[in-house]
């Protein structure tokens, strides 16, 4: 019977859009618990190293651990009340409450509304667009793994390699299939991938004795290479670099900020290999038509 229903678009897109908001609940815990995560086992890592963990000074001393991703409950940032299964309701507990904390009146970021909102609709997208279908599973755990790597880069400027780098593995894995490309496409796209913005990277840092970008964009674009080939790199660098600039000279501007201020590059690279994923081919094929190339 589910079977049956989930050959109907409309069915299909409906269940992806619901489901795509319960995500999208637990990708908001995902970008705002593993930064704190990170930053603590590094404290952790850097006083084993340097040999400061002594019985008068233990490593975690003053400085709990914070909470995990999957088992402790949700609370407000604010008040630290553990919220209630009411309270977590996605998008319309926000809207219900009015934006604050039952408890405290404290507001609540429209992070998370909007984080459940675009996980919903972006999950919609891919359920319509490659029906029932393994590709359609892959796509999906593709585009959450990307918006949880945008959001942690927005708030820290960090690209976590506990999530680029499965990334990168699933999509080698993938091509073995394959779903979206082959293997040696999928093997040259990630090194081409890596390459190309670590060529840019030292090029840069020759040139001006300042670093461009971060590491974390490699591994990001050779992860975005093994999903959709070497055939895929370029546009997504391109797409990229376009959204960067526009969408980043805006942010800059409204802001105030001069054109030195670090921009965040994941979530550009996301945006881009999200289409290249979904859209790629039909893009270069219509550029490669009206170009008058084919």
């Amino acid at each position: 019977m589910w079977l049956d229903a989930l050959q109907q678009p409309a069915f299909l897109v409906g269940c992806a859009f619901l489901f795509g908001m319960l995500v999208g609940s637990f990708l908001n815990v995902v970008i705002l618990r593993i930064p704190p995560r990170m930053e603590w086992q590094w404290r952790r890592d850097a006083r084993e190293i340097l040999g400061t963990d002594t019985a008068d000074s233990p490593i975690d001393e003053g400085v709990p651990e914070p909470p995990g991703i999957v088992v402790q409950r949700s609370f407000c940032p604010t008040c630290h009340h553990q919220l209630s299964a009411f309270d977590n309701i996605p998008v319309f507990s926000w809207l219900l409450l009015g934006g604050r904390c039952r408890y405290c009146k404290a507001p609540i970021s429209v992070q998370y509304p909007a984080v459940e909102l675009l996980t919903a609709v972006a999950s919609a997208v891919v359920a319509w667009h490659f029906g029932p279908t393994w590709q359609a599973l892959a796509a999906l755990a593709f585009t959450w793994m990307l918006i949880a790597l945008s959001g942690i880069d927005l708030h820290t400027t960090l690209l976590p390699d506990s999530m680029t780098y499965p990334l990168l593995w699933l999509g080698l894995l993938l091509s073995s299939a394959p779903l979206f490309v082959d293997p040696l496409p999928a093997l040259w796209g990630a090194a081409a991938g890596y390459l190309s913005l670590w060529s840019v990277y030292w090029l840069f840092k020759l040139a001006t004795g300042k670093e461009g970008m971060g590491r974390g964009d490699f591994k990001l674009l050779a992860a975005l290479g093994a999903w959709c080939g070497v055939k895929g790199v370029f546009p997504i660098v391109l797409v990229s670099a376009l959204l960067g600039a526009v969408i980043g000279s805006l942010w800059l501007a409204l802001r105030g900020r001069d054109r030195a201020t670090p921009i965040p590059f994941g979530p550009y690279l996301a945006v881009a290999g999200w289409i290249q994923l979904l859209w790629g081919q039909t893009l270069i094929d219509t550029y490669l038509r009206l170009s008058g190339l084919r």
